[in-house]
């Protein structure tokens, strides 16, 4: 019989604790509803695929609610390890020097195979350094595109297969759609601001701000006020006058899906990430898809759209087993498994190469699933439609949106509301510059 002294008992006892012991690593992110149902399910899966380390899910609120709480975490030194941040914070957490560790940094110190060329241009370019390093991780990458009712444009004797290419053939579809009774709108939109103002930039190659849309330092301006942006101001103000274009409300524009889903309105513009949701609630009617459309008197267009939603940032201050963890967790987002079934599931951009292969059968099995990934890779994004890096830029979307319903209530006109637009948000760029120099 082997006998153990107390000591030699607690010292095994105290081994075992140890060799079984989990790190666990908080993440904050902004996903409630399928979408975060469908998060934790990737999370368990990670937190079964190993036995080191576990991450623990908490949803925060809005994208705006969870970056607010992690900056204030970070002050009182209760952050968690991995935030998500929506894509016009870069910007902001660019800035916050000694609040992050870069994630290229984060995989190289600890081990992981990390090679950002396996991600899609459009999406590594937006969450770069200017050395080419990649800052943050990309999870939900989305693009806007077009949705459109397919029996509204039978009953108006338009094609249902083939929704409108251009500007003119969305005022022309609009205007048939109307006067026919199909329906009583012909398009409404989410989001002047991502979508109808830079989006639209980006998709014509035109600039939103100098060097290189912010991507080149603080000292950054607007200039979104430029001919083709003042243009499509003008028309938007134009086709909401004539009843054809219906304003959805301001920031996302709550109030467009309603009209879609409704009939009232026989196309929207939005998330491709709204995908599932467009689907579920479009059951009445045959639902298609389209890119966005463009000014084809535009040289260059249509160029790329640019992405929506957000990546995860980890904050700096925690034990070197805790970045152990967020690396392997970031190695196992990253896989083709899953961000192919994670992209299948959201209708979020596989944001690798092979997730996109992957993919090939569930894009075969459900046309027009592709829409977003064919358009923001349509062309190799340049310096004008790799997207946009500003800080205090929440806050300048505000701006878009106040300016824009003094367009449509008939106190400026498009050119006075986009200056306004710049001059107001570069007094918030000169701000930043001032606080973060």
């Amino acid at each position: 019989m082997i006998r153990y002294s107390t000591a030699s008992a607690v010292a095994l006892l105290a081994s075992l604790g140890t060799a079984n012991a989990q790190t666990t690593i908080d993440w904050w992110h902004a996903m409630g509803g399928e979408l975060g149902a469908k998060l934790e399910e990737i999370v368990q899966g990670f937190n079964d695929s190993q036995d080191e380390y576990r991450v623990t899910p908490s949803y925060k609120g809005t994208y705006p609610e969870t970056m607010t709480a992690a900056i204030a975490a970070f002050r009182a030194n209760q952050q968690p390890t991995i935030v998500q941040v929506f894509e016009v914070g870069t910007g902001t957490m660019m800035a916050a020097e000694g609040a992050i560790v870069p994630v290229y940094q984060l995989m190289e110190e600890h081990g992981e195979d990390f090679d950002p060329s396996i991600f899609l241009p459009a999406v590594v370019g937006y969450y770069t350094d200017p050395e080419g390093n990649m800052l943050s991780m990309p999870f939900n990458s989305s693009t806007p595109i077009l949705y459109y009712n397919k029996s509204v444009f039978e009953k108006a004797g338009l094609d249902p297969e083939q929704p409108p290419k251009t500007w003119a053939e969305m005022e022309q579809f609009s205007n048939q759609i109307k006067e026919s009774g199909a329906a009583t709108c012909g398009f409404t939109t989410q989001w002047i601001s991502w979508i109808q103002t830079e989006n639209l930039s980006a998709w014509h190659n035109q600039p939103i701000g100098t060097m290189e849309n912010g991507f080149g330092g603080l000292d950054a301006r607007l200039s979104l006020n430029g001919p083709v942006q003042v243009k499509h101001w003008e028309n938007l103000k134009r086709w909401s006058d004539e009843g054809i274009f219906k304003y959805g409300g301001p920031v996302g524009g709550d109030n467009a899906a309603p009209m879609f889903y409704s009939q009232d309105c026989a196309m929207i513009m939005g998330s491709s990430a709204s995908r599932a949701g467009v689907i579920a609630n479009s059951e009445a009617f045959d639902l298609g898809f389209g890119m966005l459309p463009y000014y084809d008197d535009v040289e260059g267009a249509p160029q790329n759209s640019i992405i929506g939603g957000a990546t995860l940032w980890v904050l700096s201050g925690k034990a070197d087993e805790e970045y152990a963890a967020a690396a392997a967790f970031f190695d196992y987002l990253s896989s083709p498994e899953v961000q192919a079934d994670w992209a299948s599931f959201s209708g979020y951009l596989p944001i690798t190469e092979a997730a996109g292969e992957q993919m090939a059968d569930f894009y075969a099995q459900n046309p027009g699933a592709d829409t977003g990934i064919n358009q923001i890779t349509l062309n190799e994004p340049t310096e004008n439609s790799k997207g946009l890096r500003f800080g205090n830029y929440v806050q300048i979307r505000g701006i878009i949106d106040e300016e824009f319903e003094q367009l449509l209530s008939g106190s400026k006109d498009a050119q006075g509301a986009l200056d306004s637009v710049v001059s107001r948000g570069d007094e918030l760029l000169e701000q930043f510059q001032a606080q973060n120099q």
